[in-house]
């Protein structure tokens, strides 16, 4: 678990650097069961991130809400160490590219 959890704030280090929102999620008895490990909106696209140790493994849950996101068109990835370079391409790129979150700020602040 350790490894993890190391893995897990280089992680939301990387996040933060960005300037990326997230939030790290934590389960409880008073919280959905399987949510990914990181939630964040990365220049308006939605990314869910189970991180996990170079051993660890999704449980059937988790992967069933990776799923569900990914229905919903969000992102949803298991993070692996072995796969943080790739990872860290993909937040560049979608911090990148132009959504339309200035069109939805207009609605949303200007009242």
């Amino acid at each position: 678990m350790a490894a993890e959890k190391t893995f897990e704030n280089k992680v939301k280090k990387f996040l933060s650097d960005q300037g990326v929102w997230h939030v790290k999620y934590f389960a409880n008895r008073m919280t959905k069961s399987g949510v990914p490990d990181i939630l964040a909106c990365v220049n308006g696209y939605f990314v869910a991130i189970e991180v996990k140790a170079p051993k660890g493994k999704p449980s059937d849950i988790q992967k069933w809400n990776i799923e569900k996101i990914r229905d919903a068109e969000g992102i949803a990835i298991v993070l692996y160490p072995d796969q943080f370079d790739e990872f860290k391409k993909m937040i560049v790129t979608l911090n990148k590219n132009v959504t339309c979150n200035n069109w939805f700020e207009q609605f949303y602040f200007d009242r």
